[in-house]
């Protein structure tokens, strides 16, 4: 105590010193400088700042819906009457809209989305994911009981890798993931401690996944790790490739050769705009490839409410599917998903409506398909609109955009660009992003953010915004590379 009876001041428990170390090195380039940058600058116009634009256009993150997207209408009138039951009494909702949140809500403690479920998510929703994923892999069959309902893709992914993660020194666990990369990937495995072990797309290929590069890697980080798992996105993040079938099941032979547990994140498996191109999912190609490898190879894929065409990302839904999964092991996946009680059940139930949307001959199908296709098809014009109008402006080169929702355009930054990154101990495509940030208005996400090979510069793009304003968007993007290149030639 001090003289006058207040307690001496003590030094704080938790510091920058004393936190948990792996927790600093975690990075998140979708949320990272750029956008506090952004969000910083929306504030300085809302006060009367003056710019040389009068609006950031957020192009960072796949957020449909912040892009302007409209949600289904299908979706959302479930949703008010599971959330507001009192609703089901109005003659405005659809009758077949009306079933589905009965449907709902009787799976559900106390018939209220209130409530908790079960920790692995309501039993009638994972039914219905099981006969989704087996219509679409053409009848292979789906347990609901290998299906864990998940708080977005990410939670499943995490907790995937949460089981996987184990050793110390050269037996530590090491997670196969492609450069570039979606970067949730290398901040869990920072936050766990795992070793990173990267694989490079072929850019010259339309980031085509080469095996001989699977091998490559494999056999690099062996010697000072022990690589347990595969990492494959597809349609691809940031990249937008769509692999092809014969890609998927020389992946699955690489896997089952070198005992690699294989992790399939398939979250825009709607999104394929390229014609030739077409979505196979990993467990169909595993199943159609017979019993030597559907037998033993084991496999976690995952989807999500926030891509494709529902755009859903605030509902936080998703699921994964785990085949092969040892029973033991199986168990610890379901203490580990009790730890945090439950998904949020909203989102449980749009994964529910995704997966069980309405049929020919219901009242809301007709306006169903036409949002679903009007959607789907807008996207697949804004893919096309980017590559073309990206690949006008000299010292840049986009690859198609085949689907998901992204370009990775490659960028040639003139050597006093890189130089004067270089002194301000910034990456080259971090400083023309904040430099295109600062003058247009345009908030991007610079390549090294997802991972590129040395000496290569690129930039992450969504073609999500409405196609008026993604035409000004690209139009300004050109104006100022020019302009940069101009300045540092």
């Amino acid at each position: 105590m001090s003289e006058n009876g207040v307690t001496a001041r003590r030094s704080k428990v938790l510091t920058i010193d004393t936190m948990n170390a792996t927790v600093k090195k975690v990075e998140y380039a979708v949320r990272g400088p750029i956008v506090q940058r952004a969000v910083q600058i929306e504030k300085e116009l809302k006060e009367g700042a003056k710019k040389p634009f009068t609006e950031v256009i957020k192009a960072n993150i796949g957020d449909a819906h912040a892009m302007g997207q409209q949600p289904i209408t299908f979706f959302r009138q479930v949703l008010a009457l599971c959330s507001y039951p009192e609703l089901l009494k109005d003659g405005n909702f659809p009758e077949d809209a009306k079933h589905r949140a009965r449907r709902i809500l009787q799976g559900c403690g106390g018939e209220s989305i209130g409530a908790y479920s079960g920790s692995q998510g309501i039993e009638c929703i994972r039914q219905d994911v099981a006969r989704y994923i087996e219509r679409r892999d053409g009848g292979v069959p789906c347990d609901p009981d290998n299906v864990f309902l998940s708080t977005g893709a990410s939670d499943g992914i995490v907790t995937m890798l949460k089981l996987l993660v184990a050793g110390e020194g050269r037996s530590r666990t090491g997670i196969m993931i492609s450069i570039p990369q979606y970067p949730l990937y290398s901040a869990a495995l920072a936050e766990l401690g795992a070793v990173q072990v990267n694989y490079y797309l072929d850019e010259e290929k339309c980031w085509g996944l080469d095996i001989s590069e699977l091998q490559r890697s494999l056999e690099a980080a062996r010697q000072h790790c022990n690589p347990r798992a595969l990492c494959i996105i597809n349609p691809g993040n940031p990249t937008g490739q769509v692999q092809s079938r014969q890609c998927i099941e020389d992946v699955i032979r690489f896997a089952a050769k070198e005992d690699l547990f294989l992790m399939a994140d398939e979250v825009y498996q709607d999104n394929v705009y390229a014609d030739g191109c077409q979505f196979h999912s990993f467990k169909k190609v595993l199943f159609e490839m017979g019993p030597e490898y559907s037998n033993t190879v084991e496999l976690a894929s995952f989807h999500s409410t926030s891509k494709c065409y529902m755009g859903e990302c605030g509902f936080r839904g998703g699921y994964m599917e785990v085949i092969n999964l040892d029973p033991e092991v199986k168990e610890q996946l379901s203490k580990l998903v009790s730890v945090r009680l439950c998904p949020p059940v909203p989102g449980q139930a749009l994964m529910g409506l995704v997966v069980n949307p309405p049929q020919p001959g219901e009242p809301s199908y007709t306006t169903f398909m036409k949002e679903r296709t009007g959607v789907l098809s807008t996207l697949a014009e804004k893919a096309k609109l980017t590559e073309q109008i990206l690949n006008t402006v000299p010292g840049i080169a986009c690859n198609p955009v085949q689907g998901a929702m992204y370009s990775f355009p490659r960028i040639t930054l003139p050597e006093r660009a890189v130089k004067e990154a270089k002194e301000k101990g910034q990456a080259p495509d971090m400083l023309y992003c904040m430099k295109l940030l600062e003058e247009t208005g345009i908030c991007l996400v610079p390549g090294s953010g997802f991972g590129q090979r040395d000496g290569t510069y690129h930039f992450r793009m969504t073609i999500l915004p409405p196609v008026d304003k993604l035409q000004i968007l690209l139009s300004k993007l050109k104006e100022f590379h020019q302009r940069f290149t101009q300045q540092y030639s």
